[in-house]
């Protein structure tokens, strides 16, 4: 048997501002929450289910005394799947993120945003029909 991606995993200074940020961009929820970390998903993972077939990983946001310094080496790509790209991102900026340049040069077509503790994200090209 292989590995399962079963979780990513984001230090962050404030777990639970961060968790309810990305339950809202998600649409998820909240399945665990413990001291100094919160772990938000679209399903509760149980060893079966992991075992039987690839599911969605789950985000795990724990707490951590050090600040963000550099440009993240990875991040999340969104797609919205019921407005505009630009949409989205009008909704996106609303919940507290905000447009950031990393580099990526003018008439790109994803937006680069960063959540409230500055971790990157892309929002890509719509998938609403």
């Amino acid at each position: 048997m292989t590995s399962r991606f079963t979780e990513l995993s984001v230090d962050c200074h404030d777990p639970e501002r961060l968790a309810a940020f990305w339950c809202e961009v998600l649409d998820i929820k909240v399945i665990d929450r413990r001291e100094d970390m919160v772990e938000i998903g679209s399903w509760v993972p149980t060893v079966e289910d992991i075992r039987a077939r690839h599911m969605p990983p789950t985000l795990v946001f724990v707490r951590v005394p050090e600040g963000k310094d550099v440009k993240n080496r990875l991040h999340l790509d969104v797609s919205p799947i019921d407005r505009s790209t630009e949409d989205e991102v009008t909704r996106l900026l609303g919940l507290g993120a905000t447009r950031t340049d990393v580099g990526q040069g003018p008439d790109r077509s994803w937006v680069v945003m960063a959540d409230p503790e500055g971790n990157e994200f892309c929002v890509l090209r719509t998938l609403a029909p």
